[in-house]
């Protein structure tokens, strides 16, 4: 077997088709580029300027010097190569702050490393000092950037910068054939940059279309790992809804090692999502800040899916997203009590299974600007992507076959047509053939056992 069905979300999104009214995607057989390939065109409009002297850094001496001693406080022993490496500062920066320390008798040298580089070591009155610092805040890692400077540079890598037209939009979504009208009301939204409604009934791809939309912008941004807000520490840079990516081009430019190349984020949050996870969520025994998800959405997108179902009521919500979307910035709290204006820089979507206006009132309906509907598929659209999807898993499958799964499991049944059926029939169908060690293929047989494992109340 050529193609395991059983692929990640983010692989099986390409292979959908979507409805959108009498609108629809049909699928490509082409392969998504890896990033080595996409960064030829997608051009870095933005990169962080390598701090020359302490001043460039945003930082004062003394949250310089708390990272250093917490270095080694946790490394034991630590080079002064090792400590830039850590702190992703250039290391003459790091001279003067090493130099005070050991003048005040904080650290010591314990021996050469190298050429003009020494190994650091905490002093008794050092170690002290740096157990004072880490009770206070126990972060150690990349220096933070103050919030001004990433405010700067949302601003130069803003959606609302990144217009797009008709030919950008079909080269971004090229792996997939989208008729007109679609391309037309996705493109109005995406150039937008602020909100839609994705809805319609479940299992048509709202979600993996959500999830694609934000490619469209086909650029990456540049993000601090760390930001500092008036001696607060946030967290903004996660692995889990960030993914970093390298650039071969970038590789002999000086930069700011502060900050991180990444693709353009799309976070997706659930029924899981409450109040809390959209401010900074304060962690006193660190003394760190998380990031919210709309910080951490920044220069992408936030997907709240299926919308109507979270555990706060949906007005709520709604108030707490739409304003900042309206007025592009928002406000978050800090753990001194003091609220911070943040970007609000992003394409908001809700997907939702339910109609809009049985969720909003025509207020909340009138200020989400495009509402764009995902429906089911055609006959000959299912029979179309069956097939596909059956020969991209290397599966016989005659069209016969597919008429009689349509005729004796849908129409005999009313059963509704959903774009996740051809995926999922076929996963069941490929684990009978194996368990039953049978050539891979599309049968009544194998459609019969499909059809019974998957779906309830036959």
């Amino acid at each position: 077997m050529s193609t395991d069905l059983l692929q990640s979300h983010s692989d099986i999104s390409a292979y959908y088709p979507f409805r959108s009214n009498q609108s629809h995607i049909t699928t490509s057989s082409t392969n998504p580029r890896s990033a080595a390939q996409e960064q030829a065109s997608q051009p870095v409009r933005f990169i962080p300027v390598e701090p020359e002297t302490l001043a460039d850094t945003g930082l004062n001496e003394h949250e310089l010097e708390a990272l250093v001693l917490k270095s080694l406080l946790k490394r034991g022993t630590i080079s002064g190569r090792g400590i830039s490496e850590s702190l992703h500062l250039p290391r003459p920066i790091l001279q003067q702050p090493l130099e005070r320390l050991r003048a005040e008798l904080m650290i010591g040298i314990k021996g050469s490393s190298g050429l003009e580089d020494f190994v650091f070591q905490l002093t008794e009155a050092g170690f002290d000092r740096a157990r004072r610092e880490n009770q206070q805040c126990s972060y150690v890692g990349s220096a933070p950037v103050p919030l001004e400077t990433y405010l700067a540079a949302i601003a130069e890598q803003s959606l609302q910068s990144s217009q797009l037209d008709v030919q950008k939009l079909k080269e971004a979504f090229r792996e997939l054939r989208l008729s007109d009208v679609l391309l037309s009301q996705l493109g109005q939204a995406i150039n937008d940059g602020r909100g839609m409604f994705l809805y319609g009934t479940p299992g048509n791809g709202k979600t993996s279309l959500s999830e694609l939309v934000v490619s469209a912008y086909g650029e990456f941004i540049w993000i601090p790992r760390t930001i500092t807000i008036d001696g607060e520490l946030v967290r903004l840079y996660d692995p889990r809804s960030h993914e970093a990516v390298a650039v071969t081009e970038l590789e002999n430019v000086r930069h700011d090692r502060r900050w991180i190349l990444i693709r353009r984020p799309t976070i997706v949050v659930g029924g899981e999502l409450t109040m809390a996870q959209l401010d900074l969520q304060f962690n006193p025994s660190t003394g760190i800040s998380e990031a919210p998800v709309q910080l951490r959405a920044n220069g992408g997108a936030l997907v709240v899916d299926d919308f109507g179902r979270q555990r706060m009521p949906t007005s709520e919500l709604l108030n707490r997203l739409i304003v900042p979307m309206e007025k592009n910035h928002d406000y978050l709290n800090l753990s001194s009590g003091r609220q911070v204006s943040v970007p609000f820089d992003m394409l908001l979507v809700f997907s939702t299974n339910l109609e809009p206006s049985d969720l909003v009132d025509e207020a909340f309906l009138r200020r989400i600007p495009y509402k764009i509907e995902v429906s089911g598929p055609t006959r000959e659209e299912f029979v179309t992507l069956f097939q596909e999807l059956a020969t991209k898993a290397g599966c016989q499958c005659e069209q016969a076959a597919v008429h009689y799964l349509l005729d004796t499991h849908y129409q005999a049944t009313k059963r509704p047509l959903r774009f996740c059926h051809p995926r999922d029939l076929l996963r069941q169908i490929r684990n009978y053939c194996e368990f039953h060690k049978q050539p891979l293929a599309v049968s009544n047989e194998t459609l019969d056992v499909a059809v019974r494992n998957y779906f309830a109340g036959l």
